[in-house]
């Protein structure tokens, strides 16, 4: 049974009438382009098929009230919450990421009140943006209710805006444009800058590796980068770390502070990365080296990675993998590795033994191929 179905299904149980519609969206693996988005650099994310499903009707009181399914079929209710209210602080734990882009959207004219009913199968806390396919499907469906169909560009911004100002955690575009603009069988080449955005073929698929090692970056060091990039940008003169020339890299880093040298290096190498990828991928070439670098660099120089990331990937490389890295925004999550089809086992295997020598947890893992973005489903 589809999330979709899924969400439908409970929807009807629940409040004892169908649902107006049903939305789902993607979580995302990020191929390469990692912290690059918030620094208006380049990404190069595809969509999962795990989804998160939104199944949604009218309210006539202008409340908002939702209902997610966990993994063992139970509901977990949120209070119905009038949108007028809402404010940041208001709603606290998952609620707060439904009520976020209500908030949002509230400000942005489309005040609806609705039941909603979430059910999904995208690994929670594991860096592949359950979140934002929660809150990207939660966005369309409210956005359905109204009426009102936006580009997919301004819905990004409004869950940007939900994430960081309601949820309180410092993202950038990345996974929200990814969730909503992927599509099957290609990787999303996206320049945060200038929002232009190309559709690179990428049917190889990748396995990943869930270090159930989980993460919440509102808690996180990721602000701290954040904010080290933005810090080295001010100190440059430059909106962003982005605009630094290409042939003026090496000097800019010099001129840092000794604490964010290294941040600025990673950022100007992932770009870097991020367009010998594309080239690679459109000239048929291996595209491994270029995973296998930006992990080291993700580790080595922007200091995100964890110890359960780090087997993840040797043991993949060790086996035959040909390239690997950590993907999402680090301190644990997934770490995903190219794998060719005559090495899975051999792959598959050294992971789980790697972990098991170190008395480490057990590690989910899946082949993920490149799926199709949010929408409606029904």
């Amino acid at each position: 049974m589809s999330q979709a179905d899924r969400a439908d299904e409970r929807f009807r149980q629940l409040h004892g009438r169908p649902p107006v519609g049903v939305w789902s969206a993607p979580g995302r693996v990020n191929l390469i382009g990692e912290h690059t988005d918030y620094n208006n650099g380049l990404v190069l994310p595809f969509a999962l098929p795990h989804r998160i499903a939104v199944a949604a009707a009218p309210r006539a009181d202008g409340r908002i009230a939702a209902v997610t399914i966990g993994d063992d079929g139970s509901p977990q209710r949120s209070a119905p919450v009038p949108i007028a209210e809402l404010a940041p602080g208001r709603v606290t734990g998952w609620a707060a990421y439904v009520c976020g882009v209500a908030w949002v959207l509230r400000d942005e004219g489309f005040a609806t009140g609705a039941d909603l009913v979430v059910v999904g199968d995208v690994p929670t806390g594991a860096g592949l943006s359950s979140s934002h396919a929660l809150q990207c499907a939660v966005a369309l469906a409210l956005l359905g209710l109204a009426g009102a169909a936006p580009d997919l560009d301004r819905v990004a911004r409004w869950v940007q805006r939900s994430e960081n100002d309601f949820a309180g955690a410092p993202t950038g575009l990345l996974d929200q444009t990814a969730s909503l603009r992927c599509v099957a069988g290609h990787a999303l080449f996206l320049d945060v800058r200038s929002g232009a955005a190309e559709q690179i073929p990428f049917d190889s698929g990748v396995l990943v590796i869930d270090t159930r090692v989980r993460h919440a970056l509102a808690d996180s060091a990721y602000g701290d980068r954040r904010r080290g990039c933005e810090e080295a940008a001010r100190l440059l003169g430059l909106p962003s770390l982005r605009e630094i020339p290409d042939d003026q890299g090496d000097g800019a880093v010099g001129s840092l502070p000794a604490p964010l040298r290294p941040l600025v290096r990673h950022v100007l190498t992932e770009n870097a990365r991020v367009l010998a990828t594309v080239s690679a991928l459109r000239a048929g070439g291996d595209i491994g080296p270029f995973l296998s670098a930006s992990h080291a660099s993700l580790r080595d120089d922007y200091r995100v990675s964890c110890l359960e990331l780090d087997v993840a990937v040797a043991a993949a490389e060790s086996a035959g993998a040909l390239g690997a890295r950590m993907t999402g925004g680090g301190f644990g999550g997934s770490a995903i590795a190219l794998v060719p089809v005559a090495a899975a086992e051999a792959v598959r295997a050294a992971v789980l033994a790697a972990f098991a020598e170190r008395s480490l947890t057990t590690p989910r893992l899946f082949t993920a191929t490149p799926s199709a973005g949010a929408g409606r489903d029904r």
